[in-house]
């Protein structure tokens, strides 16, 4: 896959104002709504579709592989319902501007947690590992520069995640997602509240 870019749709201004939990309403059905990536930095650009390998997705890139990437964050997701959610808030966000690889709708992002594993299309599976820490490379997108704005630890259910390759292949939007959620998830979601980088920028 030569990973082509595309244009996506331009997002509408949202009015400001605090929106709770219940504004994350859900797609009929778990897919991918866009694969993005670039070639170090944020934002990342959407793409048609990318490989997802143990090293990531191809034709994406990360500036300093000291603090990001690794067989423990090869790939970095979050919610469209709560980028929809955010920009209800009045920040300026939108898929990919976090430097998520993959834009996922129609889950219950409040409830994802490390230890959960998502199938994606037929082949991709991911095992999510850790939540993301935030810095000031995502302040652009959000009010006053408030990027703690997704910090797990003082905003739960809003932070992005992390995951490991579990199975690799070919992921592009509308592929469906299914999780199978792990029954240990407490204990470890306990040990993964954030890693000391950003999301794969």
């Amino acid at each position: 896959m030569d990973g082509s870019h595309w244009k996506p749709p331009r997002w509408r201004c949202a009015k400001a104002g605090f929106v709770p939990d219940t504004a994350m309403k859900r797609s009929a059905a778990s897919h991918v709504h866009q694969v993005s990536v670039s070639d170090g930095g944020v934002p990342k650009e959407a793409v048609l579709s990318a490989v997802i390998t143990s090293d990531g997705l191809t034709g994406d890139r990360q500036r300093n592989r000291k603090y990001h990437g690794g067989k423990d964050r090869d790939v970095c997701l979050y919610s469209l319902e709560v980028i929809e959610a955010l920009r209800a808030e009045g920040h300026s966000i939108g898929p990919g501007s976090c430097g998520e690889n993959l834009t996922v709708a129609g889950l219950d992002w409040r409830h994802m947690a490390p230890g959960d594993r998502l199938t994606i299309g037929e082949h991709v599976r991911l095992e999510l590992t850790s939540y993301t820490t935030p810095c000031r490379l995502n302040a652009p997108w959000f009010r006053d520069g408030n990027f703690r704005r997704i910090a797990q630890e003082t905003h739960p259910g809003w932070s992005r995640l992390y995951a490991r390759v579990l199975g690799e292949g070919v992921v592009k939007p509308g592929d469906a997602v299914v999780v199978d959620a792990c029954t240990e998830r407490s204990v470890i979601s306990e040990l993964n509240v954030g890693t000391n980088d950003e999301a794969r920028t």
